[in-house]
């Protein structure tokens, strides 16, 4: 399946180049540029193309590959206006100004092409190059440890005695008074005698005798 779409891609490829270089060839007859050379025109729009397009891949991961995806477009855009401006012309010479546009193609790609390429011989040696070795500097001269000071005594104060607590005087125990009893009152109580008592007869007293 893969090897498949290989084949379809790189014919889909070879009949798409044979046409625009067909087109482009004529397109630069019209713009007056001798038949003999006409050829080289397709091949200057459509090599650099090429050229971009494999910058684009080899620098996936460096900061070069901004300038080939610009060439990359512009190339694109100019192959296409190409051949619309080739079925428009239908045969016909093109006007000054498209003439001029189309002769100015050829040394615009050479600055792009010079400087693309340029730009893929510095990235290859800037992957090929070996990495730096670690500089080492030279250990600097150890000067003699100067004799370290002694240190001064520490006066340690004498520890203070701790204070001896004054005596708590002990409070005297309260004598609680014993309760004494409290005197008992005789009680009279009257003793009935058994015998029956007599009643008492007054007693006349003579006067005067």
């Amino acid at each position: 399946m893969r090897w498949s779409a290989v084949v379809i891609i790189i014919a889909v490829g070879a009949a798409a180049f044979r046409l625009s270089f067909a087109t482009l060839k004529d397109l630069a007859v019209l713009a007056h540029i001798p038949a003999s050379d006409a050829w080289l025109f397709p091949l200057i729009v459509d090599g650099t193309i090429l050229l971009a397009t494999f910058g684009v891949l080899v620098l996936a991961n460096a900061p070069e590959r901004r300038f080939f995806v610009t060439v990359l477009v512009i190339g694109s855009v100019v192959s296409v206006a190409g051949n619309s401006l080739h079925a428009v012309a239908a045969g016909r010479e093109l006007p000054w100004w498209a003439s001029a546009l189309v002769a100015a193609i050829a040394p615009i790609s050479l600055l792009a092409d010079t400087h693309g390429l340029a730009l893929l011989i510095r990235a290859a040696q800037r992957e090929s190059a070996p990495d730096p070795a670690p500089v080492i500097e030279p250990a600097a001269e150890q000067a003699p440890a100067e004799p370290e000071p002694e240190p001064e005594p520490v006066s340690v104060p004498e520890p203070k005695p701790d204070p001896v607590p004054e005596p708590v005087p002990v409070p005297e125990p309260v004598r609680v008074a014993e309760p004494r009893p409290a005197p008992v009152a005789p009680v009279n109580i009257p003793v009935r005698s058994s015998r029956p008592q007599q009643t008492m007869l007054p007693i006349a007293v003579p006067v005067g005798g």
